[in-house]
């Protein structure tokens, strides 16, 4: 057990050299599969859902660039957004809420949200609703 352990340490510190030394080389290549996190809705949207973190762990990043798999009858709560973010419609169908509107998206769908405003997502139909979400970090001072 504890060489299992040993190897496991050393994948995972091999791996994160190789993060570091792409970052540094001014390229970091991530797949979806080896940081696909289950999860529940976020904002307590409630159902499961699949988050993609890209570049979560790249140094000095100002960018956040997530894809969610928003699974059946699962949600992104609805809240206040506290900076710009941009939710982009991959596949599947949903239903926006925003300022209390609701409206469908689907595929090729982009929104804005801008600081200020509220919005939520629920996925409907028969398919996962996949997303990509883009906005800025919280500064680091």
């Amino acid at each position: 057990m504890k060489a299992f352990l040993l190897g496991l340490a050393l994948i995972a510190a091999d791996d994160l050299a190789f993060a570091e030394a792409a970052a540094t080389a001014g390229y970091v290549i991530e797949h979806e599969a080896e940081i696909a996190v289950q999860q529940p809705g976020p904002h307590k949207g409630g159902g499961e859902t699949t988050g993609y973190p890209f570049f979560a762990d790249v140094p000095a990043m100002d960018l956040v660039f997530k894809k969610r798999v928003l699974h059946p009858s699962s949600a992104i709560g609805y809240h206040e957004q506290h900076k710009d973010e941009i939710y982009y419609v991959v596949s599947g169908s949903g239903e926006l809420t925003m300022n209390g509107e609701k409206s469908k998206v689907g595929p090729g769908t982009a929104i804005l949200t801008r600081t200020g405003n509220a919005h939520g997502l629920r996925q409907t139909g028969g398919e996962d609703l996949v997303i990509f979400i883009v906005y800025r970090k919280e500064s680091q001072q």
